[in-house]
C-alpha cells in the first residue's frame, strides 16, 4: 500500500519530466537525412514539408542527401545517431523494400528506427527519350519479347521504389531486361537524355517537368487510377499489362528510442504542415496525395508493407542478395 501511495505520488513529477523533452525541443537545428539524391522524389517531398516544420520550431531544418545502395545508406546513419530526435530520417518505400532486396542490412528496419509519421505517395511514370522509337508501353514490351536483354531498364539503385516497379512490370510483361542500377533520379534521367539507358520508372514529381518540355515520353502511369497531373496518360492495366501496379509513398523516422513525446510532438507538427493549404497546393503540384496518420498507425502500416514487399520479392523469384 506505502509503495502504491508513492508510487502515485511520484507519477506527475515522472510525467512533467517526460513531457520536459517536448516542451524544450528543439533548441537547436534538426539533421534531416534524406535517403535520395538531390531533386530525386524523396528530396522533393522532404524539403516541401520540412519547410513548413522548421516555421514551426523556430528552428532550421538542416537537409544532408546521404544516397546510395536503395536508400540503405541514409538510414544506416539515423540508425547509428543518439535518439534525441535531432537526427532524422525521410526515405521513400526503399526503407520497407531493403529487407527483401538486401541479405545483410546494416541495421534491423523493425528494431533499429521510430516511425513517426507518412509523408504523401504519388505514382511512377514509365519514361523513355523523348525521341525514342518507343511511343507506347505496347511499343516497348513488343520490342522487349523479341530481343531479350536488349532494352536497358534504369532505376534509382537495388532496393529501391523504382527497382521494384521495374520488377513487377517486366515480371507481369514477361520481358527479359537489364537492369541498370544508378544513385538516384537524376542520374538516371539523365542517361536517358544521353542513351546510356532506354527507359525508367521516374517519380511524376521528378519527370513532370522535363515530360512538358518534351525532353521525356510518358508511357504509362503506374497506380491504379490515372494521375490528375496526367489525365490522358494510362495506367498499366490500360495499356495493357495486368499487375504491374505499384505506388511510391514517403516517410519520416528516427533512431530507435527516441522519447515518445519527442515522437508525437514531431508528429503532430509534421501532420500540422501537411494540412497547410500551402504544402498541400505544393505537394499536389508535383502528383503527391498527402497521408495522415498517428505514430502507432504508421509503425502497423510499415510492417504490413515490409510483409508485402517480401512476398512480391518472393512471388518475382528475388533473392536477397
Amino acid at each position: 500500500m506505502k509503495l502504491s501511495r508513492l508510487f502515485f505520488a511520484f507519477c506527475p513529477i515522472f510525467l512533467c519530466l517526460g513531457n520536459l523533452h517536448a516542451q524544450g525541443y528543439p533548441s537547436k537545428p534538426v539533421r534531416v537525412i534524406i535517403s535520395f539524391t538531390p531533386a530525386s522524389a524523396t528530396d522533393i517531398v522532404a524539403r516541401i514539408v520540412m519547410a513548413k516544420v522548421a516555421e514551426y520550431w523556430g528552428q532550421p531544418a538542416v537537409i544532408e542527401n546521404r544516397a546510395g545502395a536503395g536508400g540503405s545508406i541514409g538510414s544506416n546513419v539515423v540508425a547509428q545517431t543518439a535518439p534525441d530526435g535531432y537526427t532524422l530520417l525521410i526515405n521513400s518505400n526503399a526503407h520497407a523494400v531493403n529487407p527483401a532486396i538486401f541479405a545483410k542490412l546494416p541495421y534491423d528496419t523493425t528494431r533499429d528506427f521510430t516511425d513517426i509519421a507518412p509523408l504523401s505517395e504519388l505514382p511512377n511514370v514509365l519514361v523513355v527519350n523523348g525521341g525514342s522509337r518507343f511511343k507506347t508501353l505496347a511499343d516497348l514490351i513488343g520490342y522487349g519479347k523479341a530481343n531479350p536483354g536488349k532494352i536497358n531498364f534504369g532505376h534509382a539503385g537495388v532496393g529501391s521504389g523504382t527497382h521494384l516497379n521495374t520488377v513487377k512490370l517486366i515480371t507481369s510483361a514477361g520481358i527479359d531486361v537489364t537492369q541498370v542500377p544508378f544513385k538516384g533520379t537524376p542520374e538516371v534521367v539523365a542517361a536517358i537524355f544521353n542513351g546510356a539507358v532506354d527507359c525508367y520508372w521516374v517519380p511524376i514529381s521528378a519527370g513532370i517537368s522535363n515530360i512538358r518540355a518534351g525532353k521525356l515520353q510518358a508511357l504509362a502511369v503506374s497506380t491504379t487510377r490515372r494521375s490528375t497531373l496526367m489525365p490522358d496518360l494510362p495506367t498499366t492495366a490500360e495499356a495493357g499489362v495486368k499487375g504491374a501496379d505499384f505506388g511510391l509513398w514517403f516517410g519520416l523516422w528516427g533512431p530507435a528510442g527516441m522519447p515518445v513525446d519527442v515522437v508525437s510532438k514531431i508528429s503532430a507538427d509534421t501532420r500540422r504542415a501537411l494540412a497547410d493549404p500551402g504544402v498541400r497546393e505544393k505537394l499536389a503540384n508535383t502528383g503527391n496525395t498527402p497521408l495522415d496518420m498517428p505514430p502507432e498507425a504508421f509503425a502497423r502500416f510499415v510492417r504490413s508493407e515490409i510483409e508485402d514487399y517480401a512476398r512480391t520479392a518472393r512471388a518475382a523469384g528475388i533473392k536477397p542478395q
